[in-house]
């Protein structure tokens, strides 16, 4: 499978939009997306527009994409900034400067093929490229139900923390932090 790995450009917003919709059409979007497919179809065009160009800023976020030959995004992984002292999305305060890998979605017929990983390869490189912050350790999350995940995380490197929080679909279930240290 012939691709490219990049950062998406503001003027992606269209192939960021159907992507994260197609991600969300997929049967692991239940436990691996805090949206849904209705609440993100219903946004208008300027809010894609704006994360596009967040993203392609790359100062508080920066997005990654893997894009075959023909134009297609096979997958797509964006890396958030957490600031040492600052809330995250998920309301806690980190004590030092961090990146937290979100939206992983790889289509189903690029999966097994490397694309993960090298979007990672990507995701971890610019997080430890930043020079402020520094970014001291990278960290995503992973539904405790979503184990094929968890293991390309584990493959890749990632290490689970201990730390865990319930799910916001259901608060029976825990998302499992994993994490990698500045080497």
């Amino acid at each position: 499978m012939t691709h490219i790995i990049r950062a998406v450009e503001a003027d992606d917003w269209p192939k960021i939009k159907q992507l994260r919709l197609d991600a969300l059409l997929d049967p692991a979007a239940a436990v691996a997306f805090h949206d849904t497919h209705e609440k993100a179809s219903a946004q208008p065009d300027d809010f894609w527009q704006d994360r596009a160009a967040g993203a392609a800023a790359g100062v508080a976020a920066r997005q990654f994409v893997a894009e075959a030959a023909d134009g297609r995004w096979l997958g797509t992984v964006s890396v958030l900034v957490e600031r040492a002292g600052t809330a995250t999305y998920f309301g806690e305060v980190p004590e030092q400067p961090q990146t937290h890998l979100v939206g992983v979605f790889v289509r189903p017929e690029a999966r097994g093929s490397g694309v993960s990983q090298e979007l990672f390869e990507a995701a971890l490189a610019w997080s430890w490229s930043l020079a402020e912050p520094r970014i001291e350790r990278v960290r995503l999350f992973v539904h405790q139900a979503n184990g094929r995940a968890e293991a390309m995380y584990r493959k890749i490197g990632f290490e689970p923390t201990g730390h865990t929080l319930p799910s916001p679909w259901d608060e029976s279930a825990r998302e499992l932090e994993l994490a990698v240290r500045r080497g």
